[in-house]
C-alpha cells in the first residue's frame, strides 16, 4: 500500500469509530490530507451528526463541499470527540502538530473534546518526539525576540515560508506562511523532546508564542494506526 492508500484506510476506520457515537451529536474535526480522507469517508453519514466543529478554513471548505453543517466553536461547550492526525506521535499519545499550520485552531478544538481520536499511518509513530521540526505559532511583530528564545532550547530555527509564487515579471517571490490566525511559524528542528509536557508550558511561556505544536496536555486518547496488515487501535 501507498501512503494515500494507508490514509484513506485509516479514514475509513476513524469513519466506523466515530459512528458508534449516538445520533444527533457534534464532532470536530481537524486539518490535513488524513482528515481530509476522514471527512470524505464520513460524508455519506452526515445527518448522523447535528453539526461539525472544523480547526481550519480549509477543513470547513471541504466540511461544506460534503453538505456537513459546521458550527461556531463559540456556539459549542463540550465536544464527544475530536478527531484529528498528527506529524508524530509517541508511546504515551503525545503528538507534534501543525504541520499545515493549524495548530492553534487544533488545540483549542481538541481542548473542547472528551477524547481526542488520532488517525495516521504507522511511519508518523515514533519512540521519542523530535525528528520533525516542531511549529511553533507567533505573533509576527515579536519574530527575533521568540527566534532568539527557542534558538535556547538547542535547535534550529527558521521561518516558514509560504510556496513560492510567480510575479507579473517573470520572478519568484516567496513571503512568510500566514496562519488562518494571521500568525507566523518558527519550525525548530533537531529536538529530542524527553518531556513533552514540561517543554509545551516552556514554550506557550515565552512572550509573543500563540501556540506550540506540541500536544503533551490535549495528548491522543485512542490512537488508530494504518500500515500494510490494516489498522490497529490504540488507547492511552
Amino acid at each position: 500500500m501507498n501512503q494515500d492508500q494507508l490514509k484513506q484506510l485509516v479514514g475509513e476506520a476513524a469513519r466506523d469509530e466515530v459512528l458508534k457515537l449516538p445520533a444527533g451529536q457534534i464532532l470536530g474535526i481537524g486539518t490535513g490530507s488524513t482528515a481530509n480522507c476522514f471527512i470524505d469517508a464520513l460524508s455519506a453519514h452526515k445527518t448522523h451528526f447535528l453539526g461539525t466543529v472544523s480547526s481550519s478554513n480549509a477543513t470547513t471548505e471541504r466540511l461544506l463541499k460534503h453538505g456537513f453543517k459546521v458550527l461556531d466553536p463559540n456556539e459549542v461547550d463540550q465536544l464527544p470527540a475530536y478527531v484529528d492526525g498528527a506529524d508524530e506521535i509517541d508511546p504515551a499519545g503525545h503528538m507534534i502538530k501543525g504541520g499545515g499550520g493549524a495548530l492553534t485552531r487544533e488545540k483549542i478544538i481538541a481542548s473542547m473534546a472528551n477524547r481526542f481520536i488520532c488517525i495516521c499511518d504507522s511511519s508518523k509513530q515514533v519512540p521519542v518526539l523530535g525528528s520533525f521540526a516542531l511549529p511553533v505559532e507567533i505573533i509576527p511583530l515579536y519574530k527575533g525576540i521568540v527566534a532568539r528564545e527557542l534558538a535556547k532550547l538547542g535547535g534550529m530555527v527558521t521561518l516558514r515560508m509560504a510556496k513560492e509564487t510567480r510575479t507579473d515579471l517573470g520572478q519568484t517571490s516567496s513571503q512568510p506562511f500566514v496562519t488562518d490566525n494571521d500568525g507566523w511559524i518558527l519550525d525548530v528542528a533537531g529536538l529530542k523532546i524527553a518531556d513533552p509536557i514540561a517543554l509545551e508550558m516552556q514554550i506557550n511561556q515565552i512572550a509573543g508564542v500563540i501556540t506550540v505544536g506540541l500536544f503533551a496536555k490535549e495528548k491522543a486518547n485512542i490512537l488508530l494506526v494504518s500500515n500494510a496488515f490494516g489498522v490497529s487501535r490504540i488507547t492511552f
